[in-house]
């Protein structure tokens, strides 16, 4: 059993943000229709709550990026490569 969830986060890692948001969407219409029993749903649950976190780190991922793209040391655009280093950096000032 663990070995299906871990190989259900290793899917879900490799989705793009639109593929994840295509997978939620999917999953709230079938629990909303009533179409899944309640173990179903709580599997779709569980899921879902795995999606929304993947999506949510690729935005935070994107927002990062724009950020550093926003900020240069002298206020005007500049760009530079994302880095996890400059990451918490970036995060700093």
């Amino acid at each position: 059993m663990a070995e299906k969830k871990s190989q259900t986060t290793d899917t879900i890692e490799k989705l793009t943000f639109e593929q994840a948001l295509a997978s939620l969407q999917e999953i709230v219409e079938k629990v909303e229709t009533g179409r899944i029993g309640l173990e179903e749903a709580i599997a779709q649950y569980e899921t879902g709550c795995k999606l929304v976190q993947h999506c949510k780190q690729i935005l935070e991922k994107a927002e990062r990026k724009i950020e550093i793209l926003s900020k240069g040391l002298d206020n005007k655009l500049t760009a530079q490569p994302f880095t996890p280093e400059s990451d918490s950096a970036s995060e700093n000032d």
